[in-house]
């Protein structure tokens, strides 16, 4: 009973830290990742963590470590427009 005890404490400790490396925000997963950068891990870990400690999000809200980084700035006067494409129209809420 104590080795099933063991197995269900470990399974459920590493399904703990996936999930919470994966909803934590980009700049807390950049800082923790520089962080385990100082421990003594084999070559294939800390590359991985240096390419997750310097990368930064595509769109910078701190939310999304897979989005690709904008090529054209956000302005009005530049219209990017890919084929098939739909236009988003954004409208302010009135104030109340």
């Amino acid at each position: 009973m104590a080795m099933q005890s063991v197995i269900v404490f470990v399974l459920v400790a590493l399904c703990f830290a996936y999930a919470a490396w994966s909803l934590l925000p980009q700049a807390v997963l950049r800082a923790f990742a520089g962080r385990l950068q100082r421990l003594p891990l084999p070559a294939s870990v800390r590359s991985k963590l240096l390419t997750l400690a310097t990368t930064s999000g595509g769109c910078h809200c701190s939310g999304c470590e897979h989005a690709q980084p904008r090529a054209v700035p956000p302005n009005d006067a530049v219209k990017v427009t890919a084929p098939g494409a739909q236009v988003l129209v954004f409208h302010p809420r009135k104030p109340r």
